[in-house]
């Protein structure tokens, strides 16, 4: 039986922890970075990385990646900030509560696969090219572009009444934006399935067709359904293929593809190689959508070992050691 001083003590033993349980929250953000802003405002960030004209940090707050233009970041401020947190850092709680943040973001990013030694793929999805500039492995992002339809000539339009009509898919531009400059690019890609993420347009989606946000992302599940081809500069426009209409109806479509592996890779990533050295040109990886053909919206790149360095690449960190994950064999 509790005597009224043993009560006592253990009633302000269990205040004593409740205080400092609902101090934690606060006292871990006060030990976070901060980028600090010219308005005065700042970010609370785990760490962050200035990719060219952006600064792209990891936020304690919403624990997720975020960019924003370098010229609003108040650097000498910044810069004075984390000189006055290394002085405070000698106190054993705020060592420690430092340590379990880190530990706890570094759990986070092993999840993303790793594609060369210190380098994993940044997001959780996406379409991803491994490159190498320089002796040095870089990832670059490929964004979705889409493809005109255009009928060509009206020789060609006239010619189509009576055997058929041909269409062609092509690209502005006579070159992509993310030149590889090797040849034997790497390729990963991985649908978010969260639903409405993102603000591109969904694999499966037509220009001119109405998004359905409502209907979950299928995951992947044919091997067969991305491929690289080749494309045709022609006109300051790259040709993804042609669509053959015939008198009947019938619809063919028709690209230059190249020959591929694709595995799976830890994570649910598809990772598509090609199997043979890519000449110099311009490429694309497109979605195939079984009997509608090729989808009008794809991933464009080139490949030119001569190209200089593509902006804002993801390069390796230098404390990441461990060798990249096993790639798993196509399901059967």
């Amino acid at each position: 039986m509790l005597t009224v001083p043993d009560s006592r003590i253990i009633l302000r033993a269990a205040i004593v922890a409740v205080l400092v349980f609902l101090t934690l929250p606060a006292h871990a953000q006060e030990l976070s970075r901060r980028i600090i802003l010219k308005d005065g405002s700042y970010q609370l960030v785990n760490k962050y990385e200035v990719k060219g004209d952006r600064i792209r940090y990891y936020s304690t707050e919403r624990d997720e990646w975020e960019e924003l233009p370098n010229s609003l970041v108040d650097w000498p401020a910044t810069e004075k900030y984390e000189k006055d947190r290394a002085a405070g850092a000698s106190v054993p709680e705020a060592v420690q509560l430092d340590k379990e943040i880190d530990q706890e973001h570094e759990a986070e990013d092993s999840k993303l696969p790793q594609v060369a030694p210190g380098l994993r793929l940044p997001e959780e999805s996406g379409v991803f090219l491994l490159d190498t500039f320089q002796g040095e492995a870089q990832i670059d992002e490929l964004n979705q572009t889409a493809g005109d339809i255009s009928r060509g000539s009206k020789a060609n339009i006239f010619r189509g009444a009576m055997g058929g009509l041909k269409q062609t898919v092509e690209l502005d531009g006579a070159h992509a934006t993310v030149q590889s400059h090797v040849g034997v690019p790497t390729i990963y890609i991985k649908e978010d399935t969260s639903a409405g993420a993102g603000q591109d347009p969904a694999p499966g989606t037509k220009p001119g067709q109405p998004e359905q946000p409502q209907q979950p992302v299928q995951p992947i599940v044919s091997f067969d359904r991305f491929r690289i081809i080749h494309t045709e500069i022609k006109n300051d426009k790259r040709i993804l293929g042609d669509i053959k209409r015939q008198p009947t109806g019938k619809t063919t479509q028709e690209q230059h593809a190249v020959k591929t592996t694709i595995t799976n890779v830890a994570g649910g990533w598809l990772k598509i190689t090609p199997i043979e050295t890519l000449a110099p040109g311009e490429y694309a990886l497109i979605e195939m959508m079984g009997k509608e053909g090729m989808n009008a919206y794809v991933w464009d790149f080139g490949v030119n070992p001569k190209a200089p360095t593509n902006a804002n690449p993801w390069k390796p960190d230098a404390k990441t050691t461990s060798p990249p994950l096993p790639a798993k064999a196509p399901d059967k």
